[in-house]
């Protein structure tokens, strides 16, 4: 039985509300160059008075890219912060109260590529598996694939307050984006793979035992989420490796890659589960402007400090 809200949740609820509700407006009002600029800026902002994340950020560095110069280091956090400053602007979006305005936010700011690699998948019959990872604007990802039809049913978890749970929920199912929940999403999961639908994971984040097992990511033997090869092992189902990107004009671009066959090195969790851990690692060192550097992705594990 869920627990009732706490008295500071029904205090500060409607002013939070109004307060979310005035920024998605402000955010429908503004032209998409506008925004690009005012997020580089606040980016910017946070980075160089140390807002948001620093350290984390910093200490994720030194264990996966110990090896930048100084300036090269300088303009990847630089980037970085922008590219997070993007994100508010963008995320603001989810809130507006215009009826409408985030499946069309998201028809403008997104594109879907490879298409065509889906459609020969999904002939199968036997489901389509996506594993991703927080490149870009994730949320615009599943969008794109959303308005081009496919569908895919995301695996997250229930936010709090409830009403931002149903508020967010309600935005992805306008660009047809379903949801299951964890914990529990397994029968929802299976059952759209079972009819040949299409569920999706983010692949790059810690994952705690037993969902996660321990493989190579950046030289480190983290925790890593398990999921994908148990169903593809279990259903048949085709596994497609997805990433997104913001281009230079703005646009998320998703890609869907060919498939890959996650159990090539054999069935065992660790050993599918690095052969997608090697992909999000690719991704990630040919984009780490665009990564989401502030999670703790490496609980557990010491850092390397930087070469001095």
């Amino acid at each position: 039985m869920a627990r009732p809200p706490s008295p500071w949740q029904a205090v500060w609820s409607f002013p939070l509300r109004l307060l979310l509700s005035c920024l998605g407006l402000l955010a429908t009002a503004l032209p998409r160059g506008v925004e690009l600029a005012l997020g580089r800026r606040l980016g910017r902002l946070a980075l160089r008075f140390r807002l948001f994340r620093n350290r984390i950020v910093e200490e994720n560095l030194d264990r996966c890219l110990p090896r930048l110069r100084a300036a090269e280091r300088r303009a990847l956090l630089r980037a970085n912060y922008e590219h997070y400053g993007i994100m508010v602007f963008e995320f603001a979006h989810v809130f507006s109260p215009i009826p409408g305005h985030y499946r069309r936010y998201a028809e403008r700011v997104s594109r879907l590529e490879n298409r065509d690699v889906w459609e020969r998948a999904s002939l199968e019959g036997r489901g389509v598996v996506f594993f991703s990872a927080h490149l870009g604007w994730w949320e615009m990802s599943a969008a794109a694939a959303g308005i081009a039809g496919i569908k895919p049913m995301i695996v997250t978890t229930v936010l709090k307050p409830a009403w931002l749970h149903r508020l967010i929920t309600e935005r992805r199912l306008s660009t047809g984006v379903p949801a299951a929940w964890h914990p529990g999403s397994m029968p929802s999961v299976l059952k759209t793979l079972r009819r040949g639908g299409s569920v999706a994971f983010m692949n790059d984040q810690y994952a705690h035992p037993p969902m996660g097992v321990p493989v190579d990511f950046f030289g480190a033997r983290v925790d890593t989420l398990a999921v994908v090869g148990a169903l593809a092992k279990r259903t048949g189902a085709v596994v497609l490796p997805t990433y997104c990107l913001r281009d230079a004009g703005g646009v998320h671009v998703t890609r869907i890659e060919p498939p890959v066959d996650v159990l090539a090195d054999g069935d065992s969790p660790e050993a599918t589960t690095q052969i997608v851990a090697r992909h999000v690692e690719n991704w990630v060192r040919r984009h780490p402007e665009q990564w989401l550097w502030i999670h703790r992705r490496f609980k557990n594990v010491q850092v390397q400090k930087r070469p001095q």
